[in-house]
């Protein structure tokens, strides 16, 4: 089960309020309730505050109502929106997609049903990162709605996600919301909503003089610089505006919205770091670069869990802010930790993150495509499969040359365009299934290497499970390839794959698929795949404290590093800086904090490139911790090189204020 986290105010606006066609005969005393009489009791309860309760009558309803008929569809939507409520989200999903299905497509009557399932799909889709189906949800959500207030909801929440699929098509569509904002009222909060993203859009776009003057407008219309009845949207405006300040080199200003929304000012317990806490690696399918920084958000449960997650901010577009996302669901806090912070200061907290350069990892996904790219060259169609080619626009143009070459029986310029379009985050996740119907079976009757074959193989087995990030849904859908023609005969092609499940799978599972791949013998010595997995396998017996096999394994790859964390202990420190190291600026504000630092140590015991990869509250101690990290001194250690004796070391500085 998924935790989801409320949407905007205007989101909450849409009513369940159509009518059903049901027998309208009273029931004689003593004899079972009616349909109609089962329908007005459900409804009612939708209104109240028990979604349990809502649940089991439109549960009963519909297993008395013919199944696929409208009386039945109706109910089905329902008993999804109340799951939805008590976050049951992915059977909330499986549900509504059913009732969505029979639901009558003509029925006017039925349009709020129907605007407002597609809104919770969206919402779904917004907690399970997959922004592109989101987008894709909220458009059906706006078409269906039967009045402007639902529109808007749907069209605010669409540029909230669009942001970081398809910028172009963000604005485009808070240019409607302008347009319909002329005669539709909105309250305060609502304008603040709307406000927020255009905020969030000029952030993501490099308009940051421009979001810095928004920042005002937005706090001001939440109530304003106080203290009082501090709201979850004040917290988030007065954080967005101290990030376009700070981005802007406003300091002061920062400082003081940041104090404002409460982060790092706890005055019982302590937000720590988490106890399991892994950035992205740099490089992989979103070419994470060193120089690249987000800001992310989540919810923090009482069992230590994260959900909720969302990016605010990324200095390398949506694709690599997404990334640092998705790197965030499987962090873990200590409950025992979490007991005594109030559950107001784990919720909506925000983390400046980096990737770490420790485990570059090479993409799986580049092995994949550079091969599907050899097969277009040999057919004169490679620049046809440009995935730089994103956004709304860019699939306008995809759909029309694909219309163009399926029309002609142009089948590598098929498979060219739709591989393209596979990898436009604008692509919703309905015609991305019927793009896959047609390119899969393309791909398996041509001459196309196996390797090849997986940029569709691969796409079209996660497109038939529902949140496929899910470790064992993953291995299970992909698993069976293993087994199959081409690919299990293709080296390239099972390690790909064995790689892949591995990246989607927990600690204990992953180790034997990567291994897999780093005994074939099948595979060249330094192959892509098979440096990759040992880099994985040498990570993993770091982690699990065998530093022998760690340095054993990660000599095997043939990559020339002196990372202490592959090869040695740590040196042990020698001088630490005191309490001069927390900056006077947090001192004054009161702020606490804590920091993730990446550095090497020198053969001589001195740092040098420090880094800050997590820090929170953001952009308040990263300087101070890369000055602490860069004043520690650590034993000797000898290097025949006299090169790096320790890099891409990781330690956390926690700043926290005399008790």
């Amino acid at each position: 089960m998924t935790k989801w986290v409320a949407g905007t105010a205007l989101a909450a606006s849409l009513a369940m309020t159509a009518a059903v066609a049901v027998a309208q005969q009273a029931a004689p005393p003593g004899a079972a309730p009616t349909l109609q009489q089962q329908y007005d009791a459900a409804t009612e309860l939708d209104q109240g505050k028990d979604p349990a309760a809502s649940l089991a009558a439109w549960t009963a309803l519909a297993g008395r109502a013919k199944s696929g008929g409208r009386t039945w569809a109706i109910a089905m939507v329902r008993k999804g929106a109340a799951q939805f409520r008590l976050g049951q989200v992915d059977e909330a999903a499986a549900t509504i997609r059913a009732g969505l299905a029979a639901l009558p497509a003509g029925d006017p009557t039925l349009a709020v049903d129907r605007s407002d399932a597609f809104m919770k799909l969206g919402g779904i889709a917004t907690n399970a990162l997959d922004y592109a189906d989101a987008s894709a949800q909220y458009a059906k959500a706006e078409a269906a709605s039967p009045d402007d207030i639902g529109r808007v909801a749907a069209m605010v929440a669409a540029a909230r996600v669009q942001i970081f699929t398809d910028p172009v098509q963000a604005k485009a569509t808070l240019d409607r919301v302008d347009a319909l904002a002329t005669r539709v009222k909105l309250g305060k909060i609502d304008q603040a909503m709307l406000s927020q993203v255009a905020l969030r859009l000029a952030m993501n776009t490099g308009r940051l003089e421009d979001a810095n003057r928004m920042a005002p407008k937005v706090v001001s219309l939440l109530g304003g610089m106080t203290l009082d009845r501090v709201d979850l949207r004040d917290v988030a405006a007065r954080s967005d505006a101290a990030i376009a300040a700070l981005l802007t080199h406003h300091e002061d200003s920062a400082r003081e919205y940041m104090a404002y929304t409460g982060a790092g000012r706890s005055t019982k317990g302590e937000f720590r770091p988490a106890s399991v806490i892994n950035p992205p690696d740099c490089g992989g399918e979103a070419d994470l670069k060193p120089e690249d920084v987000a800001v992310i958000q989540f919810s923090v449960g009482d069992d230590g869990s994260v959900f909720g997650i969302e990016p605010v901010y990324s200095s390398g577009g949506g694709t690599k802010a997404l990334a640092f996302a998705r790197s965030v669901q499987d962090w873990v806090w200590s409950p025992e930790e979490l007991k005594e912070l109030p559950p107001f200061f784990r919720y909506n907290v925000r983390l400046e993150m980096r990737c770490s350069t420790a485990y570059t990892r090479p993409s799986v996904l580049s092995t994949i495509n550079d091969s599907f790219v050899r097969w277009l060259d040999q057919k004169g169609v490679a620049g046809q499969a440009d995935t730089r080619q994103v956004g709304g626009e860019a699939l306008t143009r995809q759909r029309a040359e694909l219309a163009a070459a399926e029309a002609k029986g142009q089948t590598p310029a098929i498979l060219a365009i739709s591989a393209a379009m596979l990898r436009n985050p604008t692509l919703g996740s309905d015609e991305r299934a019927a793009l896959l119907a047609r390119a899969e079976p393309l791909a398996e009757r041509s001459d196309m290497p196996a390797t090849a074959r997986l940029v569709f193989a691969i796409p079209a087995r996660e497109g038939r499970i529902r949140e496929w990030r899910s470790a064992g849904r993953y291995a299970a859908a992909i698993g069976p390839m293993l087994s199959e023609k081409p690919y299990v005969d293709d080296p390239e092609a099972r390690a790909a794959l064995r790689v892949l499940i591995a990246d989607r799978s927990g600690e204990n599972e992953m180790a034997p698929y990567l291994q897999q791949v780093a005994d074939d013998a099948a595979l060249e010595p330094h192959n892509t795949l098979r440096v990759g997995a040992l880099i994985r396998l040498a990570s993993i017996a770091k982690r699990k404290g065998d530093l022998a096999l760690a340095r054993q394994t990660f000599e095997k790859s043939g990559l020339t590093a002196s990372q202490c964390a592959m090869l040695d202990a740590m040196p042990k420190p020698v001088a630490m800086p005191g309490a001069s190291a927390f900056p006077q600026e947090a001192q004054r504000w009161g702020f606490e904090g804590w920091v993730r630092n990446q550095y090497d140590i020198g053969a001589d015991g001195r740092v040098s490139n420090t880094r800050t990869i997590v820090s929170y509250p953001p952009f308040i101690f990263s300087q101070a911790a890369e000055k602490t990290f860069a004043a520690i001194r650590y034993q000797k250690t000898f290097r025949p090189d006299g090169g790096v004796g320790c890099g891409a070391s990781l330690n956390n500085i926690v700043f926290r204020m005399p008790r």
